[in-house]
């Protein structure tokens, strides 16, 4: 596994992983700086735990990789808490040539004839074109190179979307925004332990480490699970009372008045609001993403 500092030679035409965040941009610079360091690590962590090779760098408000397998690579940062979103794109310098050099290439084979398309522009920097004009030109390219194959252009409700990504000297152009489970990175919450003994403890140890919480697991319901979506998930033991946070139960309202309440930390109840169809339709959601 390699890593290098915020930049990284570009090779226009080379497959790049683009790495979105979302609540994480909300922070004050130095908190934001922080969270933006430990979702590196946990990418990191994630790809080596998952065997896959790859180069990633942190860019202005995104982060970049370059994988052997792109696929892979996907899979595996769908299952990093903090990442809104994936998108594998092909890159190239921001000069209005290169970017319709590039669309012409990248659009060819993703338009089957007779199919109509859309580019879709946003930018970042500096230029001396605004983020319409990009999107007119790249698309004008993409249509007059395709045009004898009955491409047409619609811009309300397209057959196949470009984006073109346009961020200070570099365009990034791709199709697809792969959805993740966003949140905040794993390990930035503190230590809370959960009881994992049936689907609702599952599912609330889930919603806690998406919220950022490292959980410590007293039971062994699910582990696989909670496993995949942190490479180093351990087990609650006594001698670790006392970094401990919060306790986590995956109570629903029928239990609710029954419990005790006595204790020095707080309880969460992640899923007390859910109904158990809400709880099942998640985790096989949750199972169909990991095993297929």
């Amino acid at each position: 596994m390699k890593t290098v500092k915020n930049v990284c030679t570009l090779i226009p035409g080379v497959t790049v992983l683009i790495i979105r965040y979302a609540e994480i941009g909300l922070k004050s610079p130095s908190v934001r700086t922080m969270f933006e360091n430990r979702l590196k690590d946990n990418i990191l962590s994630m790809l080596m735990r998952d065997g896959v090779e790859a180069l990633v760098y942190k860019g202005e408000a995104r982060f970049y990789a370059e994988a052997s397998d792109t696929g892979r690579a996907v899979r595996s940062l769908r299952k990093v808490f903090g990442i809104a979103s994936v998108s594998i794109a092909e890159q190239c310098m921001s000069d209005m040539a290169d970017m319709c050099s590039l669309a012409e290439r990248y659009a060819f084979s993703r338009l089957p004839d007779g199919s109509s398309f859309a580019v879709r522009a946003r930018r970042e920097g500096t230029h001396t074109y605004t983020s319409m004009d990009a999107g007119r030109e790249v698309g004008s390219a993409i249509y007059e190179s395709n045009k004898d194959r009955g491409i047409t252009v619609d811009l309300t409700s397209p057959d196949v979307i470009f984006f073109l990504e346009i961020r200070n000297n570099r365009a990034y152009i791709f199709s697809e925004y792969v959805r993740c489970h966003g949140g905040l990175p794993l390990g930035t919450q503190g230590r809370v332990v959960a009881d994992v003994f049936d689907d609702r403890g599952l599912l609330s140890a889930w919603l806690m480490m998406r919220r950022g919480c490292k959980v410590l697991v007293r039971g062994d319901y699910g582990g696989g699970i909670l496993g995949e979506y942190d490479p180093n998930l351990k087990e609650y033991t006594e001698s670790q009372s006392k970094d401990v946070l919060g306790l986590v139960s995956g109570s629903d309202l029928g239990s609710f008045s029954s419990m005790d309440f006595t204790g020095d930390v707080p309880l969460y109840f992640p899923t007390i609001g859910m109904s158990d169809e809400n709880v099942q339709e998640t985790l096989c959601a949750l199972r169909a993403e990991l095993y297929g």
